[in-house]
């Protein structure tokens, strides 16, 4: 070779070295391109299936995957419908024309742990807590209800929804359980403009129902009416009412649309709006969890990439994006009132409470697997807040129960508020004070099993 063929052989090998590094990259897995990277297994495959609420599925869902594909590098995505309503295929191709996709359905919360059974899905969504018999038929996957197959990614409430030209404001869930199961036949009963009471209400599939049942209609020993209209679409059953100025129906939240929602009250509880502080500490008496559930002995690592998404700080704000209740922690004042104890005056005057409760598991005095999540929630706020040191009082209340001995109920709720303090302590956080209220200021009826957990809760007040 001499010194004249130097240049051109040069430009071979550069020309050489660029084809070698272009054929790289397009070869090269999206998880390069990631800064979490995840693999492709079979792009012919997809690489998430989740089946079950409607509630979650019409929406929140899809945008979580979408938003798990972008994080990925797939920043083309595509959300595609389904040959069957209430199916929807997400997809997503990057830079160099990979492609992956996601295939959901939202038939109701029972479908999503039968496709688990089945092996049809990843990932099963539910509106309501997985049943016992659910999780007892799907122990060969694993305990179900362990903190590493059940995520709450988001608070719900049901709404009372009437046509806007209603002019009832609230009611109580007797009188709801009445409505619902066809006792109460005409408005006027209820103070309500004369005329015939038209219900609607969701499908047997749907966990929106199974709440409203548990909630309403079960723990006042009533069933849904025979004549009810029943609607798979949350959408659908919202718009009806909104055009039927005889209707009642009830709704996950971020359904209301153009309908009106009523204050509700349950047992001695004051009646409350589905307002978002409300429904964040779960006071409101028709607040529900939203849920994801996978087998813990799952190795698709997108599975457990999306449910780390949505208890991030960005998955949370694709919650609120979509009208659910997202878990940030926010402080907020409470007005005083007579009913409060003493001591709890004294609290709303001087200080805020966090939009958080500490509940716990049905029975037990052991932390619920929110709780445990919400514990690093709250030790975020209160460390960027500066709060650490003796600036937390924690205050516990109990629900009360027939027969009980005197100051039972207040001796319980004192050691509620102990084991989130065990919890806050290994955190770091050092404690003004805490307090154990007893069966005072109940949100929640007390004469059912639902009623009795809501009231067992741990508040968490800052100075």
């Amino acid at each position: 070779m001499t010194r004249d063929d130097l240049p051109s052989f040069s430009n071979a090998v550069c020309a050489l070295l660029f084809f070698l590094l272009a054929t790289a990259l397009y070869l090269w897995p999206v998880s390069s391109f990631a800064s979490n990277s995840l693999p492709i297994i079979d792009p012919n495959q997809p690489v998430l299936r989740i089946q079950g609420s409607n509630t979650i599925g019409s929406e929140l869902s899809p945008a979580l995957v979408e938003a798990l594909f972008k994080q990925q590098g797939f920043n083309q995505v595509t959300r595609r419908p389904g040959s069957v309503a209430n199916e929807q295929r997400i997809e997503g191709r990057n830079a160099v024309g990979q492609s992956i996709f996601a295939e959901l359905a939202a038939h109701g919360s029972s479908t999503g742990f039968v496709g688990l059974s089945e092996g049809t899905t990843d990932i099963a969504a539910a509106s309501r807590p997985i049943k016992d018999s659910e999780a007892q038929a799907l122990l060969n996957l694993g305990d179900l209800k362990s903190q590493a197959a059940e995520h709450i990614i988001a608070i719900d409430g049901l709404a009372i929804i009437v046509h806007p030209s209603n002019p009832l404001q609230q009611t109580d869930t007797a009188t709801l359980a009445r409505l619902f199961a066809g006792e109460i036949s005409d408005w006027s009963e209820v103070g309500g403009s004369a005329g015939p009471v038209k219900v609607y209400a969701r499908d047997e599939q749907s966990g929106t129902f199974d709440t409203f049942n548990e909630l309403v209609l079960k723990a006042n020993g009533k069933a849904l009416s025979p004549e009810a209209k029943r609607y798979e679409s949350s959408d659908q059953l919202s718009d009806d009412v909104s055009r039927d100025r005889h209707a009642i129906g009830f709704i996950g939240l971020p359904y209301i649309r153009q309908a009106k929602a009523l204050a509700v009250a349950d047992g001695e509880s004051q009646a409350m709006q589905p307002l978002p502080t409300l429904l964040a500490t779960e006071d409101y008496p028709l607040s529900r969890r939203l849920f994801l559930y996978h087998s813990p002995s799952n190795t698709n690592p997108w599975v457990h990439a999306l449910m780390t998404l949505a208890n991030s700080q960005s998955g949370q704000a694709v919650v609120t994006q979509y009208g659910f209740i997202g878990q940030h922690i926010q402080s907020m004042h409470v007005a005083t009132n007579k009913r409060m104890p003493a001591a709890y005056q004294e609290l709303s005057q001087q200080a805020q409470r966090l939009s958080v409760n500490f509940r716990f598991a049905e029975g037990s005095s052991k932390l619920d697997n929110k709780a445990m999540r919400d514990i690093q929630r709250v030790f975020d706020y209160l460390y960027q807040a500066d709060k650490l040191e003796r600036d937390v009082v924690l205050v516990g209340f109990g629900d009360p129960k027939k027969l009980d001995r005197p100051g039972r109920a207040e001796l319980l709720s004192k050691l509620r508020t102990m084991a989130v303090r065990r919890e806050l302590i290994k955190q770091g956080v050092m404690f003004r004070d805490y307090l154990g209220l007893g069966a005072a200021l109940p949100v929640a009826a007390n004469d059912g099993d639902e009623g009795r957990n809501k009231n067992r809760r741990v508040e968490v007040w800052v100075y």
